[in-house]
């Protein structure tokens, strides 16, 4: 389904391009690290939510002019009223803008419509969803769900928000969107025409790129340890310097020329792409694919008129757009008081306040609201423990967290300056939600758990994992044990690194070790897979192994060797190996014990529409119920414990293989 945001790229141009920010987008650890409060508790509703009984507002006595008057509750936590005012307000702070702005560019596309004399119906929407279902061969209630699952989009905001805006644009374009032969012939190369398969070394500049390139020269065979130490695109250093395999019309015409004319096993001259500097090494070719272009043409060509399409609409807004005259009155005091209830004007017509409520609540009002009966129920927990959060505490807790990210001052104090700019930046976030949705309940719940011990146990196994000796393995994934007896056999008549690398490029169903041919990083200690780490460890250099099963796949590994142990003594690597313990061994017990939280809460969502009863305890407390740290931790938790942070204090890798960052390591299947 990779192609679900292709196809909605039009949609997205023209809610996203304009005169106001987006919306956040996950991906920083430490936020998501420590935002599990908040998944937990929509984790929870959406787990419990068959078990619910349905939840109706209550209904007061009062005449409808007086109940008009009061505030509409939207959920009571253990008899505490979330009312509808609240809500609305917490949207709007959240989400106000990019709802406003979504609505803003539908309105200048309606005024163009009007213009033009342009109608697109409710019957052209159904039969636009029904049209792309059937390209992806996908039942028309399946596709529906799919896109909520994926992109968190109701079936009516997907008809407003996407279909009905490509429709309007597509028809407003009034271009040719016919593909020419010229085209064709270029996509046709691009997809089953022969490709290069290479390694890559990117470098910020020319010089740097030139200093690591002649030391390639004169160690080609040690290409691949040089891009792991040395290159600055994470994906291919992770993969000693390994890319797909590179294709005609892909992207930069000069890089894919070099790339094409190099013969196998050289290395090319630097090239610049944009800002950066690459150069690589040829590792063989893919021949082109016996494919007749005739048998492909009708799909390659609708892939074409809808990029055509695309494009040709995107214009047409940016035109309608630029033209626009708009007033933005929600976030302008002055405006607002002078224009009541108008949020917005476009071209003189108004955007209303009502309106972007209205759309607030519909899109975020469940997820906000989830927000908010998390921190309901945890500042109950706090009142009853007689605790509370002090603005000390959060900003000790946004120091801690920039210090364990590794922003620091040039005298080694914690630059949460920059911290807090990432997070705005890199997420999104606007400060005010940073401290309540991830900070305060973190603190919260870090005073309701209390202690938490590392144990000597814990040091030692994580390390192990993080500056032990690791081995270094080709390993060919099969999903089937026929298989893969079938192959281990024909390994075991010539176990060679060579073989290997030619069974995996031809038999493995991992795409990553296949293009690799079987190369991964090196196999640690104590991570998580153990009939695999027994099977690794066993093995002398040059031997093959028996077939190991991890989970649903067999693997046949080939040692090649062991990396050296890092040279970090255990008492230089005890303090952040105890800090990055601790943190994980919090998280453990936050979550479950918000969970307890959670389950003994009673709560009644009226605006999902459900009802939740305390959980009738079973047995005893336990230490994480009572506020006290538990005594066991699972299996897979403890794995996570030992398991190196990302940016973690490692040996600089070598030629021969090093320590590996947990961010550089490929997955293999989980145990």
């Amino acid at each position: 389904m990779g192609r679900l945001a292709g196809m909605a790229a039009v949609a997205r141009q023209w809610i996203r391009r304009g005169w106001m920010r987006t919306v956040r987008s996950p991906g920083l650890r430490e936020v998501g690290g420590l935002g599990i409060i908040v998944v937990a508790a929509i984790g929870w509703r959406l787990l419990a939510g068959t078990e619910q009984a349905t939840a109706r507002p209550p209904v007061a006595n009062d005449t409808t002019e007086q109940a008009a008057a009061q505030p509409v509750a939207m959920a009571l936590v253990n008899g505490i009223e979330i009312s509808r005012d609240q809500l609305i307000a917490e949207c709007l702070s959240r989400h106000g803008e990019p709802v406003l702005e979504a609505l803003v560019n539908r309105t200048i596309i309606e005024q163009a419509c009007g213009r033009h004399q342009i109608t697109v119906t409710a019957a052209d929407i159904d039969a636009e969803i029904d049209a792309m279902s059937r390209r992806f061969s996908v039942p028309r209630d399946q596709w529906i769900e799919l896109i909520r699952k994926e992109r968190g989009i109701k079936p009516q905001q997907y008809a407003d928000d996407i279909v009905w805006p490509m429709l309007a644009l597509r028809r407003l374009a009034r271009a040719s969107i016919e593909p020419t032969e010229a085209e064709f012939t270029r996509a046709f190369a691009n997809r089953f025409g022969p490709a290069v398969k290479a390694r890559i070394i990117v470098m910020p500049t020319r010089e740097a790129a030139e200093k690591i390139r002649a030391v390639a020269l004169g160690a080609p065979e040690d290409f691949g340890g040089l891009a792991r130490q040395h290159s600055i695109d994470v994906g291919s250093a992770s993969a000693n310097g390994w890319v797909q395999p590179i294709r005609r019309h892909s992207g930069d015409a000069a890089f894919e020329a070099v790339a094409f004319g190099l013969a196998d096993g050289e290395i090319s001259e630097v090239v610049q792409v944009a800002d950066q500097f690459i150069f690589l090494k040829c590792e063989g070719t893919l021949p082109a694919a016996e494919v007749d272009p005739e048998e492909v043409r009708p799909r390659l060509m609708e892939e074409l008129r809808e990029e055509k399409s695309r494009r040709a609409s995107n214009e047409v807004f940016r035109r309608e757009q630029d033209a626009a005259v708009i007033e933005n009155v929600m976030n302008d005091p002055v405006k607002a008081a002078r224009q009541p209830g108008v949020a917005a004007l476009v071209n003189g017509t108004a955007v209303t306040l009502e309106r972007v409520h209205h759309e607030c609540l519909d899109r975020h009002g469940e997820e906000v609201l989830e927000i908010l009966i998390t921190r309901a129920i945890v500042e109950q927990a706090l009142e009853r423990q007689r605790q509370n959060v002090t603005q000390a505490d959060v900003d000790a807790e946004i120091t801690r967290a920039a210090e364990s990210m590794g922003f620091r001052k040039a005298d080694g104090s914690a630059d949460t300056d920059a911290w807090l700019a990432r997070v705005a930046r890199e997420e999104k976030l606007a400060l005010r939600h940073y401290v309540d949705d991830v900070v305060w309940p973190t603190v919260a719940l870090k005073k309701l758990i209390g202690p938490v011990p590392v144990t000597r146990e814990d040091l030692d196994k994580a390390y192990q994992a993080t500056f032990g000796s690791r081995a270094k393995c080709r390993v060919i994934v099969l999903d089937n044990q026929r298989r893969a007896q079938e192959v281990w056999r024909l390994a075991r008549e010539n176990p060679s690194t060579e073989t290997i690398g030619d069974l995996a490029e031809r038999y493995s169903v991992d795409p990553t070790s296949r293009t690799l041919r079987g190369e991964v990083p090196p196999i640690q200690r104590y991570s998580g897979q153990p009939a695999l780490e027994r099977e690794a460890f066993a093995l002398q250099p040059g031997e093959l192994s028996g077939v190991v099963q991890v989970a649903d796949r067999f693997l046949v590994l080939f040692c090649e060797g062991y990396t050296e142990p890092a040279k970090v003594s255990f008492e230089e690597a005890h303090p952040e190996l105890h800090a990055d313990i601790l943190e994980k061994k919090q998280r453990i017990e936050m979550a479950r014990h918000f969970t307890h939280l959670r389950g003994g809460a009673a709560i009644d969502n009226f605006l999902a529409g459900t009802s939740q009863s305390p959980a009738r305890r079973k047995g005893p407390a336990t230490p994480a119920e009572a506020g006290m740290p538990a005594a066991q931790l699972t299996k897979a938790e403890r794995d996570d414990l030992i398991q190196p942070r990302a940016g973690s204090r490692n040996a600089s890798g070598t030629a021969s293989g090093g320590v590996v960052p947990a961010s550089g390591t490929v997955p293999l299947p989980p145990q």
